[in-house]
């Protein structure tokens, strides 16, 4: 039998009979890891301990202590039992996939009656003893006309299906833990005993289309989630009940922030009070603008395929757009327009009006964009997934050599906002060229090699985040960490030299001689309808004094004191207070829970004896202690207390 040699971790070297397993690797080397042993890397590959190594390779053998193979495996094998459990259940219920996602898996199920949250606590059960049995976890090797053979005995036509849609003739891959078989490309664990029985959780239940395609059948999709232990599993469900108190949309319809409806998919329908949010932040992000030397714009809504064409956008971009198709008087043919999906054609048509010299750059245009994409249904979530919104959205024409420069002061703009918004950290990700994109290697060449030495001359750390680059350029993408540990991309910076050439922007440099301008594509919040959302989720709905859509509840103990209660609001109104007045002949308990669910920051309760001593009783959202000051000095002191960061 032909030999192998196999390199390790510490780049010692054994040789072996080709087409031994690790399984037998990781005993050979000691019993103990022998039992320990999940799965292997195989020259960075992850491999199953039943499969065979035939050629020289670098291996190493996963334990529990690999967290993310170990997490894979898990998930994985749970999909596998709880597939097996709902079939033991319910014998004429057809299996579909079950894939690994984010914190754990789903498995798709053909079944005729829905299944029922009752349902999920008896599968649950049934998979703890399915665990419990230990059953090791064989695989083997199928033809095709096997594999098809067997899906058509147990009428398994979804199976068929998914062999029918895989590419090529090689051989298929069957897994079994007891008598239970589905169709898998593994790894696998050993044995269904080595999956932490008190480590996972079924948390629901939903409808999904065969294949994501509404003209299939509808399936019921089971989704899980599980850990390598019971305290990961309750971490993670306390995160979920913390994430679920601070979701935006339930938030928002307590708040009367906004709504949605199904006459405006992924569109939002601004309240008073979300609107007012909304102004403020764009107010601040305006001033922050105007002192960083920005010049703001603005641009049509619909645009002729023509510009779109020649940025580009068409051919690349074109399913996520909005198009829009008009008779013209007198033309002979309609004339095809689309929703602007982005500002940076328009803003370059901007650009052009005018012969620019170098004296002119940089040039920094800024617009609050009113942008226009296709999301699918299924994609959108409230207000941070839409299809309508407003990007904080500019663009610098500048010259090569002043990338670097340019690049410093927006990671300073940049950092001063999030610290004020309450973010004051970030990661920093660096996108290099997509598959499909624009431009040739060398031009990207010159782009990443450009944006890598602007980042490291701004002092900044960046990991990797291969092939997410913008299809015109590299980009850096900022990502905020909110209270409880979630991230949000938010920010952008891309480097493009395509476009300018695309669209033939031009300047004259120090020579007298045309030359192309570098646009660096720029955003802070990236939308202003998904940095609200984020706002809400982080603060649990009480934004900042300064944000808050009320800032000052003024309520009446009893009604005799209204007149002053009427004093105190246009005090507070001629300070640009936002405030409530609130008179109602209610108890002053009532009022305060009441105030409170809306998230007013302050509340003041007026009752005889604030009106003699010209005092307010000041109660703060999620403060329990109150004091009583005197009116004048309240409000000189809210009057500095309101201010936006920027302006304090």
């Amino acid at each position: 039998m032909s030999q192998i040699t196999l390199t390790f971790p510490d780049n010692s070297k054994r040789k072996y009979d080709s087409g031994i397993k690790p399984i037998e690797i990781a005993k050979e080397i000691s019993s103990s890891l022998g039992k320990k042993a999940i799965s292997a890397l195989v020259n960075n590959n992850h491999w199953d301990l039943q499969w065979p190594i035939t050629d020289d390779s670098e291996i190493a053998i996963n334990t529990m202590k690999d967290e993310v193979r170990a997490l894979e495996l898990i998930r994985h094998d749970l999909a596998h039992i709880m597939a097996r459990a709902v079939q033991t259940l319910w014998p004429d219920v057809k299996v579909t996939i079950g894939p690994v996602i984010a914190n754990g898996w789903y498995y798709d199920f053909d079944r005729n009656e829905p299944f029922t949250p009752d349902d999920l606590t008896i599968i649950e059960k049934k998979m703890k003893e399915i665990i419990n049995l230990r059953d090791p976890v064989r695989t083997e090797i199928w033809s095709r006309e096997r594999a098809k053979s067997h899906f058509q005995e147990t009428e398994e036509s979804y199976k068929l299906d998914l062999i029918n849609s895989i590419p090529g003739d090689e051989p298929l891959r069957m897994y079994w833990h007891g008598n239970w078989q589905d169709l898998c490309r593994g790894p696998h664990l050993l044995h269904t005993g080595q999956v932490p029985a008190d480590g996972f959780k079924l948390m629901s239940i939903a409808g999904a289309y065969w294949r994501g395609n509404s003209s299939n059948k509808m399936l019921q999709r089971i989704y899980g989630v599980a850990f390598a232990n019971r305290e990961a599993l309750k971490a993670h469900l306390l995160f979920l009940d913390e994430a679920q108190k601070r979701d935006h949309r339930k938030l928002g319809k307590e708040m009367s922030l906004f709504h949605m409806q199904e006459e405006a998919p992924g569109m939002v329908f601004w309240h008073p009070n979300g609107w007012t949010i909304y102004r403020k932040l764009q107010e601040y992000m305006r001033r922050n603008l105007d002192n960083a030397g920005y010049s703001e714009v603005s641009t049509p809504q619909v645009v002729d395929r023509k510009l779109w064409e020649a940025s580009g956008h068409w051919d690349k971009y074109q399913e996520n757009m909005f198009i829009v198709e008009v008779d013209e008087d007198g033309a002979r043919e309609k004339r095809t327009n689309a929703l602007k999906p982005m500002n940076c054609p328009c803003h370059v048509q901007i650009y052009n009006q005018g012969l620019k010299s170098y004296r002119d750059l940089p040039l920094r245009m800024a617009e609050f964009g009113s942008c226009h994409r296709y999301e699918p249904s299924g994609a959108m979530h409230g207000i941070m997934r839409v299809r309508g919104f407003v990007q904080d959205d500019a663009h610098i024409f500048c010259t090569e050599s002043q990338i670097e420069s340019e690049t410093k002061e927006f990671i300073k703009l940049l950092s001063k906002v999030y610290s004020e918004l309450g973010f004051d950290n970030f990661r920093i990700k660096f996108s290099d060229r997509p598959k499909t994109r624009s431009g040739d290697d060398s031009v990207w060449d010159k782009a990443e090699e450009a944006l890598l030495k602007a980042t490291k001359a701004a002092n900044c750390k960046y990991e990797l985040n291969p092939g997410e680059g913008a299809f015109y350029g590299p980009k850096l993408e900022f990502v905020l960490t909110d209270a409880i540990g979630r991230e949000w991309q938010c920010g952008t910076l891309q480097v493009d030299f395509v476009l300018p050439d695309r669209l033939d922007a031009n300047y004259i440099n120090e020579s007298g001689l045309k030359q192309r301008p570098v646009i660096l594509h720029r955003a802070i919040l990236g939308s202003f309808e998904r940095f609200v959302g984020i706002l809400i989720e982080e603060n649990s709905g009480k934004m900042p004094l300064w944000l808050a859509p009320q800032q000052v509840a003024v309520a009446s103990i009893i009604t005799n004191v209204n007149k002053y209660v009427d004093e105190i609001g246009n005090l507070l109104s001629k300070e640009q207070i936002r405030i409530v007045l609130d008179k109602r002949n209610e108890k002053i308990s009532y009022k305060i829970r009441e105030h409170s669910l809306a998230k007013i920051p302050i509340i003041l309760a007026i009752g005889e004896q604030e009106v003699s001593n010209r005092t307010v009783t000041v109660r703060r959202l999620g403060d329990k202690k109150i004091k009583t000051v005197s009116l004048e000095n309240f409000i000189n002191e809210l009057k500095n207390e309101v201010k936006p960061p920027d302006i304090q």
